[in-house]
């Protein structure tokens, strides 16, 4: 391959990370007239139409796809060969994207930013929105740095790290009909529900659960961020089973009752996922370190203060 070629595979790799020539532009340095010259001549060297103009977007040709799929690992590789691989948190001007559920990001994000402000105030931090469905994707694509969520994918791509487990917990209003009282099953799957899906899907574990027993719930609202949800009851006959971890907020209890559900929920497991290409890079060790060490930290802390709560109910 000539050196022309490897230059452009530069340029190239930079516009399939960022699905933008302008944003690979702002990453390599360029101009975006220069990415353009380059993308014309890539156009002619290898014949293909490579990108496709979508509105303000561009979509990659099928020859890109494959094309990218062979060369984004080893174009990895080789730009940490020749980076130095000693990285001093301190001194750097990194940027991380994490893709992150709104949950999670409320729990850890403040004590994550403290951190970096004290040990690593040139770091750059950037939460991408977490969806099952496109994070693992985004990790591939080398769209985010790692991500923070469920599992649901296992293939030798993937690395991951256990962070907790969150139980599920039964809100409502605190003057609902079905409060304060013990739960039936009836009453539960009689009810209005509401649920939080980052996709817009009116399914999660609640029914896989209700389905082993040939049981159905009415899904009645969903929402795809945990914050809307306490308003949401407060105002509404509706209840939801949510993870213990969106329910910690003092403004989110604030007029809301919670209890066990009335079944056997799976436990929700969340993990540190990043991809392979990033298992010896020293500045994604580091923060990977980091973000395990202040998530565990944050959900001990939450555990502490919720068992406090539970005890001080109990006394009074």
């Amino acid at each position: 391959m000539k050196n022309q070629e490897l230059t452009l595979l530069y340029v190239f790799n930079a516009i399939m990370t960022e699905g933008s020539i302008t944003r690979a532009a702002e990453r390599l340095s360029m101009t975006q007239p220069a990415v353009s010259n380059s993308v014309a001549r890539m156009r002619q060297i290898w014949n293909d139409p490579l990108f496709i103009k979508k509105g303000r977007n561009i979509e990659p040709t099928s020859y890109a796809l494959s094309l990218w799929n062979q060369v984004r690992s080893p174009m990895y590789e080789l730009s940490n060969a020749v980076r130095d691989s000693h990285f001093d948190p301190g001194e750097s001007k990194r940027e991380f994207r994490i893709a992150i559920p709104d949950a999670t990001l409320e729990l850890i994000w403040q004590s994550l930013v403290c951190e970096l402000e004290k040990c690593a105030p040139g770091i750059d931090l950037h939460a991408v929105p977490y969806a099952t469905e496109t994070a693992f994707n985004q990790l591939r694509q080398a769209h985010v740095d790692m991500a923070i969520g469920m599992l649901t994918e296992h293939d030798h791509s993937l690395r991951s790290r256990w962070l907790f487990d969150s139980h599920q917990t039964l809100a409502m209003r605190s003057d609902h009909p079905l409060a304060g009282q013990p739960l039936s099953l009836d009453d539960f799957i009689a009810a209005k529900h509401l649920m939080v899906s980052m996709a817009g899907t009116a399914r999660n574990i609640v029914d896989s659960a209700l389905s082993r027993q040939g049981l159905k719930r009415r899904v009645a609202v969903t929402v795809n961020h945990f914050p809307a949800v306490p308003k949401l009851l407060r105002t509404s006959d509706l209840i939801a089973t949510i993870p213990d971890i969106a329910t910690y907020d003092e403004d989110f209890k604030d007029g809301i009752w919670m209890t066990a559900p009335p079944l056997d929920v799976d436990r929700t497991s969340l993990y540190l996922i990043w991809h392979t290409r990033h298992d010896r890079d020293p500045s994604i060790i580091w923060m990977r370190d980091l973000v395990e060490r202040v998530t565990k930290a944050r959900w001990a802390d939450l555990n502490d203060a919720m068992a406090e709560a539970g005890q001080t109910a109990s006394s009074g």
